[in-house]
């Protein structure tokens, strides 16, 4: 039994274990796992997290539980329809039931697993992720959702302190955002109509097990709460891949609302195969050092956030999932593969480095390949969106687009932009702003190398020829690559870049 030290037995409220209570400060374990409710107070967990103890809620290590419950009950609400019909006799209802047993539990577990990995990577981040966690408990209490106080949750002020500091978030204090942001999200999608969109129906077949799936499809479609597990499914999916805050910080960014968000999340996850990446990296549990583990997530997880901003504000995503996936996964997949031939010579360098340091670190080599193209694929969208504009196959924008990188060294501006620190949410508002300008100035230029028919290096290099203007640009570009990135520096490089090609 676990207090804080500025609480007394009697706040605590649980005379029986007085005798056997200690502190926070006292625990002399590196693990807590909670086993049962109330065994610890929200203000011991917080304060053992800060003397460097692994733990979360009782809620998250006992949600398990509660997960095996409602599966159980909509497994049940499935059944009752053929059972009514004759299809599926009492006896035949409880062997099926009880066949279902080990599914459901990995089900739950997957989930369960998945939580705690959103835990993890929000913990990993710091202080970086502050200002987003910040701006979501406001977001919270404006709606009327929070009471930090009753939540034991730092008030501005204090959050403030903690980064003077260099102290971010607890584990414990994550897990209670954790649980609000899956709540209110849940919330927000069932009353839209993302979970009406046909795409979505294969959550259920992800939230049932294949017995009832495979014998009563018609009763796993027609499910009474079935907008209800679609909504569920999508808020952990949200959360427990793209952190807390996710939601808020691409509202702040994007202007975008709830459902565009969501869907956006989708359309990125299946265009570019993510979930199947993230199940692979799963498989490495024991098999490489953790930290490289999270890594690879986190990794997964920058993409993913990344290319939703870029999917809200560059696609018309009210056209169904469908159409938007089958507009860019093939894109995606053609240029994956093609980046043996496409990448310049430094960046390939660089990738073919990535790949080897991942198997000597214990990663399978075909995984490693997929993990080490990551950073080229960044641009796959966008180069989708140059082969349409130009009706120019996507091969040849390819090789241009990375042609175009190198030459003005947009690869290296934009990777740094993304680790140049930020005091506040408004200027990561800002480091935000220029990417997406530079970005946007990248396709045009892309564009107006591809105009003359040629493409590659020839393209780009015919373009510079004849825009004699570009070299002085490309030049403070150059210079300003190499100084130092700061969110000034970005700032001009991003309005040099735009005014290479005006439209």
């Amino acid at each position: 039994m676990i207090r804080a030290s500025g609480e007394s037995d009697d706040q605590v409220g649980d005379r029986a274990n007085d005798p056997i209570r200690v502190t926070g400060a006292d625990i002399r374990a590196r693990v807590i796992g909670e086993g049962a409710n109330l065994g610890v107070t929200q203000r011991g967990r917080i304060e053992a997290a800060q003397h460097g103890i692994k733990l979360n809620t009782d809620a998250i290590d006992n949600s398990a539980g509660v997960n095996t419950s409602d599966v159980e009950v909509n497994i049940k609400i499935a059944l009752a329809r053929p059972e009514r019909e004759g299809r599926l006799s009492p006896d035949d209802r409880n062997s099926l039931l009880a066949a279902m047993t080990d599914e459901v539990g990995a089900l739950v577990l997957r989930n369960n697993y998945e939580q705690t990995l959103a835990l993890s990577l929000a913990e990993r981040k710091g202080v970086a992720e502050t200002g987003f966690l910040s701006r979501l408990m406001q977001s919270l209490e404006q709606r009327g959702l929070l009471s930090r106080a009753v939540e034991f949750l730092p008030d501005d002020a204090a959050i403030a302190e903690r980064a003077r500091r260099g102290q971010a978030l607890t584990r414990p204090e994550l897990a209670v955002l954790l649980a609000y942001a899956k709540l209110t999200l849940y919330d927000d999608l069932l009353v839209s109509a993302v979970p009406d969109d046909p795409y979505l129906a294969r959550e259920l077949s992800q939230y049932f097990p294949r017995e009832v799936q495979d014998k009563f499809p018609d009763s796993v479609q027609a499910h009474r709460l079935r907008r209800e597990i679609i909504s569920t499914n999508l808020a952990n999916a949200v959360i427990n891949r793209c952190g807390p805050a996710c939601v808020v910080r691409l509202i702040d960014e994007t202007g975008a609302d709830v459902p565009t968000i969501v869907t956006a999340l989708v359309a990125v996850d299946e265009s570019y195969g993510l979930k199947r990446l993230h199940d692979a990296i799963d498989g490495l549990d024991t098999r490489i050092d953790g930290q490289l583990q999270l890594s690879l997530y986190a990794a997964i997880q920058d993409l993913l956030l990344s290319r939703m901003v870029w999917y809200v504000r560059n696609v018309d995503l009210t056209v169904g999932l469908d159409s938007v996936i089958a507009r860019f996964g093939p894109g995606i997949r053609q240029i994956a593969a093609g980046l043996d031939r496409t990448l310049p010579e430094d960046l390939q360098a660089g990738r073919s480095r990535r790949r080897q340091d991942l198997i000597d670190a214990g990663v399978p080599a075909d995984l490693a390949g997929e993990l080490a193209d990551l950073d080229a694929l960044v641009s796959a969208p966008d180069i989708v969106l140059v082969a349409e504009r130009t009706n120019r196959a996507i091969s040849d924008t390819e090789t241009t687009f990375f042609a175009a990188e190198a030459n003005f060294r947009l690869d290296r501006i934009i990777a740094g932009a993304r680790s140049v620190p930020a005091n506040d949410n408004f200027e990561r508002l800002a480091i935000d702003r220029a990417i997406d300008q530079i970005a946007a100035a990248e396709r045009r230029l892309v564009a107006s190398m591809l105009a003359n028919g040629d493409s590659g290096q020839q393209a780009a290099g015919n373009w510079l020829a004849a825009h004699p203007e570009a070299t002085r640009i490309r030049r403070s570009v150059e210079e300003i690559a190499a100084s130092g990135l700061t969110l000034a520096k970005l700032t001009v490089a991003a309005n040099l870049l735009g005014d290479l090609v005006k439209n």
